[in-house]
């Protein structure tokens, strides 16, 4: 499979989202506050006449901007409101108070009190969540287009009215700080707050967006009063609605509910901060000075070495962003990048490495992110610097650059895939980028970069005095900082470095019956020129046996590893050169194999898929680097105490084969797997009858011979794989350790029917939606009342025969017994009395709800029609499910939670520190 590595730019977006970061003070005033305050001054206009696709941005008398997209391929509206404040615009003493305040509208807003945000929403079927970010917090919700008033009321009640009772403050901070702690336990994020703290130092960008534990507490509404006085402004924020509308209504209804709110007063930027590790930079918008480079280790208990290597960088409007990005993309963007290649494929140093551009408003920042072995440090470190002291833009080819601009191309393309993927881009293009002209400049830097211009970039910002390197090392591991300066003094000398740089549409789903016993399913949607095609099998662990675990995952992983006629570089660079992905996978009863791709390319990439399936190389080389990732990744999983549970839980629950198997395997078990085996095991599953799924653009043609063709190759076999039941194990509590984590992860785990009873797994989808959710019943109790942890939650598990329902909780030590009472109570509250009638209704919209957005991408309606009619059910059995809930009554679900909600039979699995 060709993976996008995951580089800065994927690690900063999920702690943007979920964890800490922070903001840049600019000299600078930065375009959008610029524009914020030109727009407070400008006249009041009336509201225009909208015609034709748009999008369309109007600036109401107040100074809101309203940005409005139709697009009626879903039934949908995706509403958001972004407000131009974040952990950048706080001060020291206040670092954490955007993002409590973003907790907070979810306890109270307008009318709303505790829980009701959430219920509004979800009880119509829709979603909600809210964000903080460095520059920018978003309160968002995406509904039924039916609801979509409903939508932008309960939006504009978060951003403009909320309560902030003091009371439900307490309690929110320690959820806050049940947080903080979580993002403590995740190398991830532990590195990139290492980073951040030496990258912006004397900035705004340098604390956590959540803050710390005494400016947490410190929080009062008071505080968060004045400071949305200050920047919660008309004239500081956009409404973006995209979906199936009608603009003028939408229009309408924004200025009738948002158009007389005053701003109170001027919107300034932040005042600039004193020095950073970064020299003197026009783009960054500060200045500082260069103080060598920076070496930081940080022990730990982790598996592995978790090492960040950062530069300041550039702002996302600067003219310098697509040289960088392009560079970035070579140097360890995918798995075809010359770090990967050589680190990772050749010289097996490291588990993972990539490299990433993610820049703010006011600055930015490029990393190197690696994860190894310890005892491979002191070599993959001299050969890193080595390589980027060496490293020249002159010798990037044609075929690298085209490689790496086809790729960046497409994942601004894809980005619009979804209503909240084109309602994130639109936003950010209206609100700091001027519009689409941002974007088409950004890609015309990308059409023309000169080598000259990247080997001038390359040396601008790649310079070993203003680097920044954080090494999280394992519990007992003694890894020295003089050493690695003394080299990476050596081989990239700062001088020399310096000298350089100053030198230098759907239409109708068609099933059709195979001759072979196969099924191939066709289902166009000409919205985007991309194609996603997805095959199942029956089959996976349950044709291997007890001492062969991980042999279905380990043959999976090699698959797309090479063919008889093509390396598995050669693949790699087939697919990174179309912008097309290619993988398959393993789970406890099924294969499959998934493939996207720019529809101009089918012809080659159904040609690659053939090849792949009926001559894979098999090679004993390339099993012994996925023998090697398979193991890396087990080790990667039990790091995490989510992993380390879900890696156990097959043999806590199931006492047969194959449920009882860990998918990835023994690792004794899987170092002793042989190319002979995989090569076995792909002979019996690939001979299996096929279910082959296709949506987006194709040719219809095209697609039924390739089906036909291909089923005839394989050969399907006479005996075809039969599901088994599952034997349960007797009940048990099973606790696991991680030490030196924060946090206890509870699971209460209670036995289920699996997917073939339609009616039962009805109600066990609506007893789920009912307990799970912000406005659910575990929610609103453990945490939202009680406090007792960040994540509470119900989820449903469910084979074809036999399944599970989960309570879930991450939580202090000293709280597990009262969440363990919050969990029984729960249970027997649900046997002993009917649902109420609005928690029956939030829930059936949550299930539908649920159902659309999760099937807006087009990979994954191919694999939910694939992986649906090869395990025996309808097509569209998810739609049916949908549809049987809505006949569920209360009693149905008292009645449910009475014969399965046992807590005397209930699973309990612990993960403590």
């Amino acid at each position: 499979m060709r993976r996008l590595l995951a580089p800065l730019t994927a690690l900063l977006l999920a702690i943007t989202l979920l964890a800490p970061g922070a903001g840049l003070a600019a000299k600078k005033r930065p375009a959008a506050a610029k524009a914020a305050v030109a727009a407070a001054q400008a006249p009041a206009v009336s509201l225009p006449q909208l015609t034709g696709e748009g999008p369309h941005l109007v600036r109401l008398k107040n100074g809101l901007s309203v940005l409005i997209k139709p697009d009626d391929r879903f039934p949908l509206v995706n509403i958001r409101m972004l407000v131009h404040a974040g952990s950048g615009y706080e001060t020291p003493s206040q670092a954490g108070i955007s993002h409590v305040l973003e907790h907070m509208v979810f306890k109270g807003a307008g009318q709303m009190g505790p829980g009701m945000v959430a219920s509004r929403i979800e009880g119509v079927g829709g979603e909600l969540n809210a964000s903080t970010s460095f520059d920018v917090t978003t309160y968002y919700v995406e509904v039924p287009d039916a609801s979509w008033k409903l939508g932008l009321s309960v939006v504009a009640d978060m951003t403009f009215r909320p309560t902030l009772d003091p009371k439900e403050l307490e309690s929110e901070k320690e959820v806050v700080l049940a947080e903080l702690k979580r993002g403590e336990d995740t190398p991830d994020n532990r590195l990139f707050h290492a980073l951040q703290a030496v990258i912006w130092k004397g900035t705004s960008y340098q604390w956590p967006i959540i803050g710390y534990t005494d400016t947490v507490r410190g929080v009062t509404s008071q505080s968060m009063r004045a400071y949305t006085a200050a920047l919660y402004q008309p004239q500081n924020m956009l409404l973006s609605v995209v979906g199936k509308v009608d603009p003028a209504q939408v229009l309408a209804e924004a200025e009738r509910l948002l158009g007389t709110i005053p701003n109170t007063r001027p919107i300034s930027p932040p005042v600039s901060l004193a020095n950073t590790l970064a020299v003197t930079l026009a783009d960054t918008g500060h200045a500082s000075k260069p103080d060598g480079p920076h070496m930081q280790v940080i022990p730990g208990s982790w598996n592995k070495v978790h090492l960040g290597i950062a530069f300041p960088a550039p702002d996302f409007l600067s003219a310098k962003m697509p040289g960088l990005d392009l560079i970035a993309q070579v140097l360890g963007g995918d798995e075809t990048s010359r770090l990967h290649r050589k680190f990772k494929y050749q010289k097996r140093l490291v588990d993972s490495i990539s490299v990433g551009n993610s820049n703010l408003e006011r600055s930015g920042m490029l990393m190197v992110h690696a994860v190894l072995d310890a005892d491979k440090l002191p070599q993959f470190w001299d050969e890193l610097t080595t390589e980027l002291a060496g490293f020249d833009p002159a010798s990037i080819t044609d075929q690298e650059l085209a490689r790496a601009r086809t790729n960046i191309e497409a994942g601004l393309f894809l980005a619009k895939e979804t209503l909240g993927g084109l309602s994130g881009k639109l936003s950010h293009q209206y609100f700091f980028e001027g519009g689409p002209q941002g974007e088409a400049n950004y890609l015309q830097g990308l059409a023309s970069p000169s080598r000259a211009h990247l080997t001038a970039l390359y040396r601008e910002f790649f310079q070993p005095a203003r680097l920044a390197t954080v090494i999280l090392s394992p519990k007992g591991t003694n890894i020295e900082t003089a050493p690695l300066l003394a080299t990476l003094n050596k081989r990239w000398p700062a001088a020399k470095a310096q000298a350089q740089a100053q030198s230098a549409t759907t239409g109708a789903t068609k099933q059709i019956a195979l001759p072979g016993g196969g099924t191939l399913v066709l289902i166009p949607d000409a919205t985007l020129p991309y194609t996603a095609l997805s095959m199942a099998w029956l089959g996976g662990d349950g044709l291997i046996g007890p001492d062969q675990q991980g042999l279905a995952a380990l043959s999976a992983s090699m698959l797309a590893r090479g063919t008889q006629k093509r390396s598995a570089t050669e693949v790699e660079d087939f697919l990174a050169d179309r912008a097309a992905s290619l993988g398959a996978g393993a789970s406890t009863e099924s294969f499959v194999l998934s493939a996207k791709f720019p529809t101009r390319f089918s012809a080659d990439m159904l040609g690659l898929i053939r090849e792949t399936l009926t001559a894979p190389a098999f090679s004993r080389k390339e099993l012994a680097r996925a023998r090697e990732d398979q193991l890396n990744a087990i080790k990667r999983g039990e790091d995490q105490p989510l992993g380390l549970a879900f890696r156990n839980l097959p043999g806590i629950l199931y006492g047969s084969a194959p449920h009882s198997y860990q998918r990835l395997g023994q690792p004794q078990r899987v170092a002793a797997l042989t190319e002979t085996q995989a090569r076995e095991f792909w002979a019996r599953q690939s001979r299996q009858p096929f279910v082959l799924s296709v949506c987006g653009q194709f040719d219809e043609a095209a697609m039924t011979a390739f089906a036909t063709g291909l089923e005839k190759e394989l050969a399907t076999a006479s005996q075809r794989y039969q599901l088994v039941t599952p034997a349960w194990n007797a009940k048990t509590t099973k606790t696991m350790h991680l030490p030196g984590r924060n946090q206890s992860h509870l699971f209460v785990i209670f036995k289920t029917p699996g997917r073939e009873n339609l009616e039962a797994s009805a109600r066990l989808s609506v007893l789920r939606a009912a307990l799970a959710g912000q406005s659910g019943l575990l929610f609103r109790d453990l945490r939202d009342k009680q406090g007792l942890g960040y994540t509470v939650t119900a989820f449903l598990s469910q084979g074809m025969r036999a399944g599970f329902l989960a309570f879930y909780i991450g939580t202090d030590p000293d709280k597990k017994q009262q969440s363990y009472e919050g969990f029984k109570k729960a249970a027997a509250a649900l046997a002993a009395s009917p649902l109420p009638v609005e928690e029956l209704t939030r829930a059936k919209n949550v299930l539908s709800g649920e159902y659309y957005q999760d099937r807006q991408s087009l990979m994954s309606r191919s694999g939910e029609a694939a992986g649906a009619l090869v395990a025996g059910l309808p097509r569209e059995a998810g739609r049916q499910l949908v549809d049987a809930a809505q006949a569920v009554s209360a009693e149905d679900i008292r009645k449910t939670a009475a014969n399965l909600l046992n807590w005397d039979e209930a699973f309990v699995v612990e993960v403590e520190p």
